[in-house]
């Protein structure tokens, strides 16, 4: 949720013992292995992410045999799409920047390398659930650049001002909100373009939208935890607690933030360096707080899908694989380029996906934006990264349904149809969608 676009994430791919026939499309032979040259090997290298090009330029100078041409994409969709275009006309880059969210459906579709032979002894370098991000059937497709701790930053000058405190629970953050409203401030942005927020509010009630049924894929959108996240939400919209700007318009969505209409976010730690670099008024003013939890429940952040997650990718059309597997591993080990990307000032202030994270807790915050409340912020990151949920699978039809409740969500935003009514819908369109691309399905 509240993200520059609509799906940022990390979560764990599938990495379970069954075979890939009826749950995914099938896939086509080796790849194409390494190319050998006279001369340096030049990798192509898409992606969208501050501070990359700072990481290109690094690597480069350090490299003799081995150069990274970057490209920079202007988001997270038009990778997507750039990337189907340039797999189908066989020019796909060697290396590209992606999200959990999209492994399996890439893998589905032959478009990425198995690197495991070239990558898979440095697993213990990572923490468990970055690692699992890039895996299909115990397979690497990909290195974790990011993890995701999940937490809520919130405007201290106006909570104190309303006598608020900052929100523990869903109900408290419910309760808040209506206490806000009296008063002309929203307590959250829901942006009609961007369901990730029913996703991780589900994610963090325990729902799996699919899982792994002996040989077929089961859907389930109308779980127990999928209702629950869907009262909450529901609750949020028929009160008008929530402000509806759309991300579309980037600057007018941080002004929001700045100025006090808006004055909670439930974030990861890149999400800061967007109101970092583009805040003028409200510097000092903020601080942290953990997600907020369903009552009764213990601390616990949804696996990030939208918060972060992303992977550096190899895909099957390089001729150089070896050579880009090590890059990758380079880009996301490399201390030098580790710090580049955790600053929200050089980078795009992500927690990285290193076993070791907590040590670059005071990289990946800014002192600038919290101001006084920086130290106890830095104990609410270094939490939170031992709360994340590692228990979600995502679908081989991943992108496609992601669109369909792109659709539903507008409306839903728009007080057109409830949040029920969706979950009801989805579920029929992705049983029905898996059917129809010859994938075994239950539910």
């Amino acid at each position: 949720m509240n993200s520059t676009s609509p799906r940022r994430r990390l979560a764990r791919a599938i990495a379970v013992g069954i075979a890939l026939t009826g749950l995914l499309s099938a896939c086509g032979g080796s790849g194409s292995g390494d190319a050998s040259s006279s001369g340096p090997v030049t990798l192509q290298f898409w992606g969208w992410a501050n501070g990359q090009e700072a990481v290109v330029k690094a690597f480069n100078a350090g490299h003799k045999d081995v150069r990274l041409k970057y490209t920079k994409v202007t988001d997270q969709l038009t990778m997507q799409k750039q990337l189907t275009n340039a797999v189908k006309a066989g020019n796909a880059p060697c290396l590209l920047q992606n999200t959990a969210e999209y492994v399996t459906s890439w893998v589905s579709q032959d478009a990425l390398a198995d690197i495991t032979q070239y990558v898979g002894s440095s697993k213990d370098k990572f923490n468990a659930g970055s690692w699992s991000a890039g895996q299909v059937q115990g397979k690497v497709y990909g290195i974790p650049t990011a993890s995701a701790p999940a937490f809520t930053i919130y405007r201290t000058d106006v909570f104190k001002k309303y006598g608020l405190k900052a929100p523990a629970t869903w109900d408290d953050f419910i309760a808040a909100g209506k206490v806000l409203k009296k008063h002309g401030i929203h307590i959250t942005n829901y942006a009609g373009e961007d369901p990730s927020t029913l996703e991780v509010l589900a994610m963090q009630a325990g729902a799996h939208w699919y899982a792994i049924d002996g040989n077929s894929w089961k859907v389930d959108f109308q779980d127990e935890g999928s209702l629950k996240a869907a009262k909450v939400i529901q609750a949020i919209i028929d009160d008008d607690l929530n402000s509806k700007l759309s991300f579309a318009d980037y600057a007018a969505v941080q002004r929001n933030y700045d100025v006090g209409g808006t004055v909670t976010r439930q974030i990861s730690t890149w999400q800061m360096s967007g109101m970092v670099q583009n805040f003028t008024k409200s510097f000092g003013d903020w601080a942290l707080s953990p997600w907020p939890t369903y009552a009764g429940e213990a601390a616990k952040t949804p696996a990030g899908t939208n918060q972060s997650g992303n992977l550096t990718l190899v895909t099957k059309q390089c001729k150089s694989q070896k050579q880009a597997a090590e890059a990758a591993l380079w880009m996301s080990t490399d201390s030098g380029a580790v710090k580049t990307m955790a600053s929200p000032e050089t980078g795009s202030g992500v927690m990285p996906a290193l076993a070791d994270s907590a040590s670059y807790v005071d990289k990946a915050i800014s002192q600038k934006l919290l101001g006084d409340n920086y130290e106890p912020a830095k104990q609410v990151v270094t939490d939170s990264l031992g709360t994340v949920t590692t228990d979600w699978t995502f679908g081989p039809d991943w992108t496609a349904m992601f669109t369909e409740l792109q659709s539903g969500w507008g409306k839903v935003v728009a007080k057109q149809q409830t949040v029920n009514q969706l979950l009801e819908h989805m579920q029929e369109w992705t049983v029905a969608d898996l059917k129809s691309r010859g994938i075994s399905v239950t539910g």
